[in-house]
């Protein structure tokens, strides 16, 4: 019989997180972090940033004075670009394009467009769907800082309690997120009344997590109780599509989504969901291997709770 709390997680495999470093993203981090920050960027930035994500090729042979005059810019404003999107400077972004380019040339298939007819067969649309769920997960992975997430999953790890915020889509998420956390013997709750939020969130202190999912990072009604939280002690955790929206005031860990494009018959609330959850799930295997030794019986116990809701009654 196979113990289904091994075929979760096996022991600990730490996260690397250096305090007070940052990870240099990988050339197939880039397109991701474009996309997920250019709604942010000065129209400026924007255009340095379409550029290189355009053609990588070309702009890997070109130098910053180079790239400032085609895009129409100043050298300044592609060094701020260069270290928006994650590298230390115009030199570091170089490489990463060369790296891009390489991987382009490497034969992958062309992108397929996940633009969505309203007369698409519905074979088209779960073709569409499946690679525009792939793409969003993979843009995440990517752009995810893992010092970061290390840092939220060692405070979630030793919590007293966990508090998350959530409204709509992210709602879903967040009772996600606590259901597991849950299972492996945390003191998790859900919130997506605002209300109840706020006043939860003014009994925490040191020694708490509150954890607030918003995909535009601008949610007033997840950010207060974040703010709440904050100014009580806790430690506070923001998974959110935009890193430099309102909610990034009040994290002290910021865990970045892709944001995918949006279109009349896929909103935003289905791409931020399947990103959402991919960084629920990677908070969820680092505090279970960083708590294994209580964690692995809570689970079990509930797997064995549930057993028999699981298989034929008998008489």
């Amino acid at each position: 019989m196979t113990n289904p709390v091994k075929e979760i997680f096996s022991g600990e495999a730490p996260f690397p997180a250096a305090p007070g470093t940052r990870e240099v993203p990988p050339p197939a981090a880039l397109a991701a972090k474009v996309r997920t920050l250019s709604p942010s960027m000065t129209r400026s930035m924007q255009r340095v940033a379409e550029a290189v994500a355009d053609d990588p090729a070309g702009c890997a042979a070109l130098t910053v004075t180079g790239l400032a005059e085609l895009t129409g810019t100043s050298e300044a404003t592609v060094v701020r670009t260069a270290r928006l999107l994650g590298y230390p400077g115009y030199r570091d972004l170089r490489l990463a394009l060369a790296g891009l380019a390489a991987h382009q040339e490497s034969g992958r298939a062309p992108a397929l467009t996940t633009d969505i007819a309203v007369d698409d067969p519905i074979g088209d649309v779960v073709a569409k769907l499946a690679y525009d769920e792939q793409q969003t997960l993979a843009d995440t992975a990517a752009g995810l800082d893992t010092v970061q997430l290390g840092a939220a999953v060692a405070a979630a790890a030793t919590a007293r309690r966990i508090d998350i915020y959530g409204v709509g889509a992210s709602s879903l998420v967040g009772m996600d997120l606590a259901q597991k956390l849950l299972r492996i013997g945390l003191i998790a709750h859900a919130h997506s009344d605002p209300h109840l939020a706020v006043t939860n969130a003014v009994q925490l202190r040191s020694g708490d997590v509150a954890v607030a999912i918003t995909h535009s990072g601008s949610t007033g009604d997840v950010i207060e109780p974040l703010r709440v939280a904050f100014d009580r002690g806790a430690t506070t955790i923001a998974i959110t599509g935009r890193p430099d929206g309102p909610v990034s005031q009040y994290a002290d860990h910021i865990l970045t989504t892709s944001t995918a494009r949006e279109s009349e018959l896929r909103p935003a609330a289905m791409s931020s969901r399947t990103s959402q959850l991919l960084v629920v799930d990677c908070l969820f295997i680092g505090v279970a291997q960083r708590t294994y030794e209580s964690a692995a019986p809570a689970l079990a116990a509930s797997y064995e709770a549930l057993a028999h809701r699981h298989s034929p009654r008998t008489r």
